[in-house]
């Protein structure tokens, strides 16, 4: 920084409901140093859906349904603000603020993107069903003065795919969001208990783990953290598959710390990710994660046989699950420290605020 001078920060989201870009990003509001940055959190959403309790610097709510029926109040806010610096996140969020950008050039634009958008393609149809503001859609990138992604596999996509300049572009991951306590090692339950957290929507891949869980010759619990628009398809392969008497299902939680400290081990069967918070905290408390290969920092995250395995494809998974079951050696401490060292949040948080003044003070 080359003055005295705070940098005025605003961080706009859609809403505060569960989610993990939500979690971050209010995270990251409240941590980055008061003495340094003027801070603002603005939601598009309602106050009463706010999942998350934010303290110490200002939010404002917008109390608007969508970001398409909140963007001229959303307008009127940053005129009226003057940011130095605003960071957005999450895709229609995004769109509007690159529009935005060309009306306050005095402003520096920063989005943060939460998943490898080339893939997730396959299963949201991202680009096609984004008509209205055209060719925008596809370009918006271009338009912020940096990308934030969270997994070297989304920068490779964000260069490759949608043809950002490297420059634009930097890495930096999700934080430990919260003080997870690493568990006592212990013998494995019985049954052995598997857990996910995760959206119930298609690229979370749901469907793989229950062909896999339901070809398994051991008896299991298995508990589902989350909700989405696939619930009842997801319900159905759990009938079809008579898992029902092995399966919990809770929509939300503030308690994910204590769930996954009980579990054995975490189920990850996602098609795509951003950096999946889930699974550092699963780590975290020192609960190991098998996972299916998927682009979105998966294998930054898991070092195989230190703190998870990565498999290629169901029949794989199976195998893993059955020896889970008969020969259980990760130790709880050294999955934890696995990522404790790489993702504090002391260490992120670092980087935020380095990215921050770097974008300051080159205007």
């Amino acid at each position: 920084m080359t003055s005295n001078k705070k940098i005025n920060i605003v961080f706009a989201l859609p809403n505060l409901l569960p989610g993990g870009a939500e979690r971050v990003m209010s995270f990251v509001a409240q941590k980055i140093d008061p003495t340094k940055f003027n801070t603002k959190l603005v939601i598009v959403g309602f106050s009463k859906d706010a999942s998350y309790d934010i303290k110490g610097i200002d939010v404002v709510f917008l109390e608007k349904a969508r970001v398409s029926t909140g963007a001229f109040s959303l307008f009127k806010f940053i005129r009226k603000s003057k940011p130095d610096i605003l960071i957005s996140a999450i895709g229609h969020l995004n769109t509007v603020t690159a529009l935005f950008s060309l009306f306050f050039p005095k402003t520096k634009f920063i989005a943060r993107e939460v998943n490898v958008l080339s893939v997730l393609e396959d299963y949201e149809n991202e680009r096609g069903r984004k008509t209205i503001l055209g060719s925008l859609v596809d370009n918006r990138f271009n338009f912020f003065d940096k990308v934030i992604c969270q997994s070297k596999d989304m920068l490779n996509d964000f260069n490759e795919n949608f043809n950002i300049d490297k420059n634009k572009l930097v890495v930096i991951n999700n934080p430990i969001t919260d003080n997870f306590k690493v568990k006592e090692e212990r013998e494995v339950n019985k049954p052995i208990r598997f857990i996910t957290v995760a959206r119930l929507d298609g690229e979370k891949g749901h469907n793989r783990l229950l062909e896999a869980l339901a070809k398994v010759d051991f008896d299991f619990h298995y508990t589902i953290i989350g909700k989405g628009s696939l619930r009842d398809e997801i319900f159905s392969q759990i009938d079809k598959y008579n898992l029902k008497d092995k399966i919990s299902h809770i929509p939300f939680t503030k308690e994910i710390g204590k769930y996954l400290s009980e579990s054995d081990l975490y189920l990850q069967g996602s098609y795509t990710e951003g950096f999946p918070n889930s699974i550092i905290e699963s780590c975290m408390v020192g609960t190991p994660v098998l996972a299916f290969d998927a682009p979105g920092g998966i294998n930054e995250i898991i070092y195989p046989d230190v703190n998870g395995k990565i498999v290629s494809n169901v029949d794989e998974f199976i195998i893993e699950l059955n020896n889970t079951n008969l020969n259980y050696s990760f130790k709880p401490k050294d999955v934890s420290k696995s990522v404790s060292e790489r993702y504090s949040s002391v260490i992120i948080i670092k980087k935020y605020e380095d990215l921050f003044t770097q974008v300051y003070n080159d205007k």
